[in-house]
């Protein structure tokens, strides 16, 4: 099994620190997306290139049978999925995983802009 934190590990470091960068300046109790918004503007300070509401498409062998909206794509490499609620849902890293699975990327992060900041790497590689 790949360890999470050894695959593209400077875009993750980078990643989490906006992450914490952000929670330490707005704190809790914002909704999801108005931290999105800023961790988008300060990822992009960071120099990193962000796609918001990413629509992909799901497909059962050769067949669309669906869309997902990712919260964010950083750089084409890293999903970032974002939950601001007061207690994380154990959906959310399932969510996360059919994410990188529909995508085809590797690498995600959950951020949890809850009472307590809280991220969880994720790793998907096998198809």
């Amino acid at each position: 099994m790949t360890r999470p934190e050894l695959m593209e590990e400077a875009l993750t470091k980078s990643a989490i620190g906006a992450f914490f960068e952000v929670y330490n300046a707005l704190g809790y109790g914002f909704l999801e997306r108005i931290y999105v918004a800023a961790l988008e503007e300060e990822l992009r300070m960071r120099g990193h290139d962000v796609e918001r509401e990413v629509r992909v498409r799901v497909t059962y062998k050769t067949k669309d049978v669906g869309r997902q909206r990712l919260d964010m794509v950083v750089d084409g490499r890293l999903v970032i999925e974002v939950k601001s609620t007061f207690n994380l849902h154990s959906s959310a890293s399932r969510q996360l995983y059919n994410y990188l699975h529909a995508t085809r990327l590797q690498v995600g992060l959950l951020l949890h802009f809850g009472p307590e900041a809280r991220f969880t790497p994720m790793v998907c590689t096998g198809r």
